[in-house]
């Protein structure tokens, strides 16, 4: 599990590609520091699991599934990357809760400046926006925002000038892609109020364990 607060930008040093997956070896510093064969680390919002290190980059696979549901097809060797390691059981929980599992992409249609905040609009698909409310919570290439407007075919997060600073979100521009992961809760909520659960989830099942 992750947080969304994003420890470091790495950068794509090479793509091995494969036909219909790859291996990705990246460069970075601070998350390597206590890296080990097997831990997961979120790249841009994709959590993908270490199979090789050295003292400057480390290697994962990125399967097909990945490549279908994710920009990261769209790295080039050079490109900079979001990076997280999951999150320690004594760390802070500083975001919301980030599973590193993308369940699509947006555009991004434009950046606004607003005195010392970036307001960033993206259009997403109707199935991902079900998931979106105002003032919940989406995670952008990995990055834990605010969800500060929503309609039917967008939403917008505004950025503060660290979150700017420390994430690529404002190397990007606007027709670029980012990866989203709606609010978990929002989907085991879904599921749970669909008719074949009713019996699962009932007014009186709310009722007798204490929700009124």
């Amino acid at each position: 599990m992750f947080t969304g607060i994003i420890e470091e930008i790495g950068k794509i040093q090479r793509i091995h590609h494969s036909s219909d997956s790859c291996i990705f070896t990246i460069s970075a510093k601070k998350i390597l520091s206590d890296m080990h064969i097997g831990d997961s680390i979120a790249v841009n919002g994709t959590c993908l699991t270490v199979c090789r290190f050295n003292e400057n980059s480390f290697s994962a696979d990125v399967m097909p599934e990945t490549v279908r549901r994710t920009n990261l097809n769209a790295l080039r060797s050079g490109s900079p990357v979001n990076l997280e390691r999951a999150m320690p059981a004594n760390g802070r929980f500083g975001g919301h809760i980030v599973s590193g599992h993308i369940d699509g992409t947006g555009v991004i249609q434009s950046f606004t400046k607003e005195k010392n905040a970036v307001w960033l609009k993206i259009s997403a698909r109707p199935e991902l926006l079900r998931y979106i409310v105002e003032k919940g919570s989406i995670a952008i290439d990995g990055v834990s925002l605010t969800v500060a407007e929503i309609n039917a075919k967008t939403f917008s997060v505004s950025l503060i000038p660290h979150t700017g600073e420390e994430t690529i979100l404002l190397t990007k521009k606007s027709g670029d892609m980012v990866n989203l992961e709606c609010d978990i809760l929002a989907k085991y909520i879904e599921k749970l109020c669909k008719p074949e659960n009713s019996s699962v989830l009932s007014e009186s099942f709310l009722a007798e364990h204490g929700f009124y």
